[in-house]
């Protein structure tokens, strides 16, 4: 066995993993913009970037890394922070859960299999119901609290799109009878328009590669965020965070994640894909073609290729070989 030594994450070595990755996979072709929302399908299908924050606030990037795309999904991930701060781990983990749905991000059968009640936070259902859990005296407070969480993890003024939220306001029927079955199983905690009014605001925000990555080194070192060096969220809940992000972060494609790139993360259909490595640093891409999971393709490839370059799978075992990143690229 050829005894494989960790790559020393020095500023040189972690630039030259991100541009390789940009250079090698800008050309990679395959899936489409998601085209349920008027928007995302009108998106320039050719724009890709990819960006690492390390943990001490380090930035590099390569390619479009700051045009800012609808953060969409990933916003899951904020709003369960926001939620889990509210009511705690434990509550949060009682009412939400955290296991992975087996079935696509915004599946009924994946609530009528289970008393109308969510499994994970990160798909469509559990997130509405994180939504509501966030303590608020009205929709404004809420919507206002939820923002404000996503701006402090960035380190700047994120801002709703009035085009991306119009475009998703008029199309988010099937969202509005997913939020009425978590009514009728007693896992909506607001009204159940509210919630999901506020859930499609929070998918709604403009965020770049490089915000993403910032968002992401907030989690990697333990809730404080490395650029503006604020306390975002308690470190106790960090791992629970990453947790949830390892289970169904890449909805049903999580688990091949893990098993070739070890690390957990979480897309978004505006192509956005973001992977953590606690302790130590974000990866981020953006590129809006998806596969038919809804994960974008080329976002995938090059924070595999990043992760995979730096040696950070959090599984592998010192000496031992790279875990096979082709076999999830084949499947994309």
């Amino acid at each position: 066995m050829t005894l494989h030594a960790q790559a020393t994450l020095d500023a040189q070595t972690i630039q030259a993993a991100v541009d390789a990755a940009h250079r090698d996979n800008v050309a990679l072709q395959g899936g489409a913009n998601a085209s349920y929302i008027p928007y995302l399908a009108s998106v320039d299908s050719s724009l890709f970037g990819v960006a690492v924050v390390t943990a001490e606030g380090e930035v590099y990037s390569a390619g479009d890394a700051d045009f800012e795309f609808a953060i969409e999904s990933i916003s899951k991930v904020f709003t369960m922070a926001r939620a889990m701060a509210d009511v705690g781990p434990v509550e949060f983990h009682q009412k939400i859960g955290a296991d992975p749905t087996g079935l696509p991000f915004n599946s009924v059968m994946a609530l009528e299999l289970h008393n109308d009640k969510p499994l994970s936070p990160l798909v469509n259902a559990g997130a509405m119901s994180s939504a509501s859990l966030v303590k608020a005296a009205d929709t404004e407070q809420r919507w206002q609290r939820i923002l404000e969480t996503q701006r402090a993890f960035a380190g700047r003024e994120v801002q709703l799109s009035p085009e991306v939220n119009t475009s998703e306001q008029t199309t988010n029927f099937h969202n509005r009878a997913i939020a009425w079955l978590l009514y009728s199983g007693g896992a909506m905690y607001s009204d159940p328009m509210e919630a999901c009014d506020v859930y499609t605001r929070q998918c709604s925000t403009l965020i770049s590669v490089k915000d993403l990555a910032t968002m992401g080194a907030t989690i990697a070192s333990g809730g404080v965020n490395p650029v503006t060096g604020e306390r975002v969220v308690d470190a106790e809940l960090v791992p629970h965070m990453l947790a949830e992000m390892t289970m169904e972060g890449l909805y049903t494609s999580s688990g091949d994640w893990a098993y070739t790139v070890g690390l957990p993360g979480k897309s978004g259909v505006g192509g956005g894909v973001l992977s953590v490595a606690p302790g130590k640093l974000a990866i981020a891409a953006f590129s809006p073609p998806l596969d038919p999971v809804g994960n974008s393709v080329r976002g995938m490839a090059a924070v595999g290729q990043v992760a995979q370059r730096l040696d950070l799978s959090l599984y592998k075992v010192p000496g031992a070989g790279d875990p096979p990143l082709s076999a999830l690229l084949k499947r994309a």
